[in-house]
């Protein structure tokens, strides 16, 4: 089982930069995709990005392609979201959570954590 918690997020103006951080408990963690999604208000939660329990595989929404990167630390048991070039329409709460394997679909991913804001103002 793991069990994540997202730290990182902010007010930042548009075009602006921050970086998300997920810690993840359990012994499991370095055999689990990360994945990070947002929810915005009034909206369904929506992926952002995934990354393989290695790392040598990510997945993008079209979205955040190219302004976003994901990344981890399986010795650190962290996952990162760098999320640049920041707009308006950014603005959401941040969940990262944990699956078997490297996935869009959030029904596939468990361990939720409790999301960090991300405030972009234009």
């Amino acid at each position: 089982q793991v069990q994540c918690v997202e730290s990182g997020g902010g007010l930042v103006q548009a075009g602006g930069s921050l970086r998300l951080s997920c810690v993840a408990s359990g012994r499991t963690f370095s055999t689990n995709a990360m994945g990070w999604f947002r929810q915005a208000p009034g909206k369904e939660r929506e992926f952002v990005a995934a990354i393989s329990w290695s790392g040598g595989s990510t997945y993008y929404a079209d979205s955040t392609k190219g302004r976003f990167a994901i990344s981890r630390d399986n010795g650190k048991n962290r996952a990162y979201l760098q999320m640049n070039s920041l707009k308006p329409e950014d603005t959401a709460v941040y969940y990262c959570a944990a699956a078997p394997s490297l996935s869009r679909n959030l029904n596939l991913f468990d361990y939720w954590g409790q999301g960090t804001q991300v405030t972009v103002s234009s």
